[in-house]
C-alpha cells in the first residue's frame, strides 16, 4: 500500500507542474484520473489471491474405517477404559458413524440432539449393542455400546442420554483425530490369510426396530480360508436367516435362536435377513451385521 501511495503522489506533483504551463486545465484533470485508475486496476489485478481449494477446509473423510477419539463433557459418559478413549469410526458415502463401547450398562438409550427432542413422539433413539470387553488384568465384562452418527469432526455436537433411572440428560460430544486402519491390519484379517482355528470377534447389528440384539463377541471358526460365525440372537423367535441368498436354520432347539453363517468380509456391513415368528404372522426383517477386525482374538 505504501508503494501505491508514493506513486500516486508523484503523478499528482507531475500533474501540478503541467498545470502551471498548460491552459487546458480540465483536460489535464481528466488525464490524471485516467492514469490513476489505470494504475490501481493493474496493481489490484496483479495481486495473487488464495484459491477456493486452498481456503476450503476438508470436512469429509474418504470412505473407510478409522480409530477416532471420543470425548464428552461428563466422566460418567465415556469410552470404556479398555479402548483408550477411542471408538471405531466408519465412513461410507460421506456419512460418519462411530461405535463406542461404554463403561457399563447404565446408559440405555442415546439420541443425537437435545433431551427435550428425544422425548417427542417419533424421535429416533439409538439402542445399545452388548459388547464384551477384556481389561488389562484379564477381567472380561459385558457393557453397552452404541453406533452414533457423527455430523462433524473436531467440533462439539449434542448427544442426549437416558439412564436406568429414566431421566434424559443433555451432553456435548466431540470426535477427533481419526486414524485410518493400516492396510496390513486389514490384510491380516483376510479370511484367506487367517490360520485355521477358533476366534472371537465383536460385531454390530443394525436394522429392524432397533430392539433386537446379537451376542457380541461372536465365535468364529476358520477352516481352509472359510470363516463361519455363530450368531446368537436375544430372542428364541427367529426360525431362519438368509445370507447371500442362502437360507440357514437354527442349530439349536432350546433357548435363544443360534445360527451358523458364512462371513466373507470384515469392517463392512453384511446384509442379512432374519425371519421372526414373534408376531401374529412370520416376518422377514432386514438387518446388517458388521464384524470388527480390530477386535478379533484367538481362542486358545
Amino acid at each position: 500500500m505504501k508503494k501505491k501511495q508514493v506513486l500516486k503522489l508523484s503523478i499528482v506533483l507531475l500533474a501540478g507542474l503541467l498545470l502551471g504551463g498548460c491552459a487546458g486545465e480540465e483536460s489535464v484533470h481528466t488525464d490524471i484520473s485516467t492514469v490513476e485508475t489505470s494504475f490501481e486496476t493493474e496493481t489490484e489485478e496483479g495481486e495473487e489471491l488464495p484459491s477456493e481449494e486452498e481456503t476450503e477446509k476438508e470436512t469429509v473423510l474418504p470412505d473407510g474405517v478409522y480409530a477416532a477419539e471420543f470425548d464428552t463433557d461428563n466422566s460418567m459418559f465415556r469410552v470404556n477404559e479398555a479402548y483408550d478413549g477411542k471408538g471405531t469410526l466408519t465412513v461410507e458415502n460421506g456419512e460418519m458413524i462411530i461405535h463406542v463401547s461404554l463403561a457399563s450398562k447404565n446408559i440405555v438409550n442415546l439420541y443425537t440432539g437435545l433431551a427435550e427432542d428425544a422425548q417427542k413422539e417419533g424421535a429416533e433413539l439409538l439402542y445399545p449393542t452388548v459388547d464384551t470387553v477384556t481389561y488389562s488384568d484379564g477381567w472380561i465384562d459385558e457393557v453397552y455400546g452404541f453406533d452414533i452418527p457423527v455430523p462433524v469432526l473436531d467440533e462439539e455436537f449434542d448427544v442426549a442420554l437416558i439412564g436406568t433411572k429414566g431421566k434424559w440428560y443433555d451432553h456435548k460430544v466431540i470426535v477427533s483425530n481419526p486414524e485410518p486402519l493400516q492396510d496390513e491390519t486389514v490384510q491380516a484379517f483376510n479370511t484367506q490369510e487367517l490360520e485355521d482355528g477358533n476366534y472371537t470377534v465383536e460385531l454390530t447389528l443394525e436394522g429392524g426396530s432397533g430392539k433386537a440384539e446379537v451376542l457380541s463377541p461372536a465365535t468364529v471358526v476358520v477352516v481352509e480360508g472359510t470363516m463361519t460365525a455363530t450368531i446368537q440372537w436375544s430372542s428364541p423367535n427367529y426360525d431362519y436367516m438368509i445370507v447371500d441368498g442362502e437360507k440357514y436354520l437354527p442349530v439349536n432347539t432350546e433357548g435363544n435362536s443360534v445360527f451358523e453363517i458364512p462371513v466373507k468380509i470384515f469392517d463392512e456391513p453384511i446384509d442379512v435377513i432374519g425371519d421372526t415368528v414373534a408376531m401374529s404372522t412370520p416376518h422377514e426383517i432386514e438387518y446388517t451385521l458388521t464384524f470388527h477386525s480390530d477386535t478379533m482374538k484367538t481362542v486358545e
